[in-house]
């Protein structure tokens, strides 16, 4: 199972440490982060105790309000499952019961200057990327005009060729030969890469280059969610369907269906174009727009 530590958190987002300092090595294996309100009033069947726990103004607010007895009682409630650590935003003060708390039983206690929703959405976006299922898979991913495509096919085809093509006309390498696939929601895959490859481009005869140095910055991005599965492949004399609406293909990663378009290559063909084209296309779908179907009604109507 995948972990990331509280100290990992603490250097990503400069928190400062209030208690617990030595146990920043705790690790946290659920994404999300949980604002315990109904557990400091006595409520716990759904308590995410393994989760992050942030404590925002209401939170705070309610504390001071109660007497030394009853604050001890909740505090002790909601510490005594042992989550991974307990946040402050706003940089909220007059914390020392919640300090003695936490010292007490080991849990690192951290605050932070930003406001509670801006810190929790950036939390969850962070977590939710390291903690995220994942695959890697032989290919190259690109972003072509804001929409991800993973490039596949066979050894030699011309994957990083065509991602050449694409970034001279424009567009952005996320990842060439090893691209990182992270499922965040039952609907949505990011594709990043691995790392080691990041900026850099194989090129058969011309050797590695860094797409950065040689286009500027704009020509490399680091993650894109997928929308489409391209597979290039060898040019098949008759084989290409010239129908009006071709029938819906997908590919399937981590349970997740991602449409899939077939291009084969032959010298002269425009694939970069092509792919454009696809992602474009794609693009128009999702607002509801069929060129085939207008091309339909243009027929009926004549």
């Amino acid at each position: 199972m995948k972990t990331v530590t509280v100290q990992e958190l603490v250097d990503r987002f400069s928190l400062e440490v209030l208690a617990g300092n030595m146990q920043t090595d705790r690790t946290i294996s659920k994404p999300w982060v949980h604002r315990p309100g109904l557990e400091f009033v006595g409520y716990f069947d759904f308590f995410s105790h393994a989760h992050v726990q942030v404590l925002g103004k209401k939170e705070i607010t309610y504390l001071h309000t109660l007497t030394e007895e009853e604050r001890m009682l909740r505090i002790g409630n909601v510490v005594r499952y042992h989550p991974p650590c307990f946040i402050v935003t706003g940089n909220q003060e007059g914390l020392k019961y919640l300090t003695q708390y936490c010292d007490q039983e080991g849990i690192p206690l951290l605050r932070t200057p930003l406001a509670t929703s801006k810190f929790m959405s950036l939390v969850d976006n962070f977590l939710a990327k390291l903690l995220a299922p994942e695959i890697t898979i032989h290919g190259v991913c690109v972003n072509v005009s804001g929409i991800g495509i993973i490039l596949r096919g066979k050894s030699g085809v011309g994957k990083s060729e065509t991602a050449h093509s694409l970034i001279r006309r424009g567009h952005r390498l996320v990842a060439d030969d090893s691209v990182v696939l992270k499922k965040l929601s039952s609907e949505t895959i990011l594709g990043t890469h691995d790392g080691k490859t990041r900026e850099f481009l194989a090129l058969r005869s011309i050797g590695l280059i860094n797409v950065s140095r040689l286009y500027g910055r704009g020509a490399f991005q680091d993650e894109t969610r997928i929308v489409l599965d391209i597979e290039l492949t060898k040019w098949e004399e008759h084989a290409l369907n010239n129908d009006l609406e071709l029938e819906p293909k997908f590919t399937e990663y981590m349970d997740i269906r991602i449409p899939h378009i077939e291009i084969q290559l032959q010298p002269g063909r425009d694939v970069a174009g092509l792919i454009e084209a696809a992602a474009n296309n794609w693009y128009l779908r999702q607002q509801g727009y069929s060129a085939a179907e207008e091309f339909m009604k243009r027929l009926q109507d004549s």
